[in-house]
């Protein structure tokens, strides 16, 4: 891979931070300004992701970045490291990632070719065991093979790295395959003034079944919302 090299780079200094963190976690780096939401509730923490592959859809990206960086900043607070990785020439917005209390240079940002360049980068970033979280940015082209979903699923399983895999498309569309554990779909809807609520509907869960919701009220600037 043409940046396998770089890669390596971001596993090595994932690992260092990992082994060299405090009961404080990232508290040194983090921005002090609390997020703009309510906190996250038991449902959809780290607990429920770790070590598992999920699907996170949306129409569009915005519910579904709100919803993911939620994830992001619980992992960052815990001090483990998070790598984002994608293939689409535009992703989230840093200021308004950051105006929600995410430390965006303590994110590892990879960009691959296509899909598949995406997934090997997510399994070498896997295999070292250093990430809390690894996100797979693939958008519209919501497609991985069945053998790399296997190798993805396989690594976060064994190193307990909650793995999310971002797609564009209808909530009656499919998940990406049966080594989905859990498939979300996310939908931004209007409330008073100028908050609005980020709805995540679960379609598909195998550790304790489909059907529940999470709700988040959210206020702020444009952009990730």
């Amino acid at each position: 891979m043409k940046n396998l090299s770089r890669i390596d780079r971001l596993a090595s200094a994932a690992q260092t931070l990992r082994a060299a963190k405090t009961g404080t976690g990232l508290g040194t780096v983090l921005r002090t300004k609390e997020p703009a939401a309510i906190e996250l509730q038991a449902e959809w923490d780290l607990t429920t992701f770790a070590g598992r592959f999920s699907e996170i859809s949306g129409a569009s990206a915005g519910a579904c970045l709100t919803l993911v960086f939620r994830m992001v900043l619980e992992v960052q607070k815990q001090g483990e490291p998070v790598a984002w990785i994608t293939h689409r020439k535009s992703m989230f917005f840093p200021p308004d990632a950051a105006e929600s209390g995410i430390d965006i240079s303590a994110v590892a940002v990879i960009r691959g070719a296509d899909n598949l360049a995406v997934a090997r980068a997510g399994e070498h970033l896997l295999r070292s065991g250093a990430f809390g979280l690894v996100v797979l940015d693939i958008g519209v082209d919501a497609r991985l093979p069945q053998h790399a979903q296997s190798r993805l699923t396989g690594q976060a399983r064994r190193h307990h790295t909650a793995l999310i895999c971002i797609t564009e498309k209808e909530s009656h569309q499919p998940s990406m395959g049966s080594l989905v554990s859990l498939r979300a779909h996310t939908e931004r809807l209007p409330q008073t003034g100028q908050q609005f609520s980020c709805r995540a509907k679960v379609l598909k869960d195998k550790s304790r079944g489909p059907g529940w919701d999470y709700v988040e009220i959210c206020h702020g600037p444009d952009g990730l919302y």
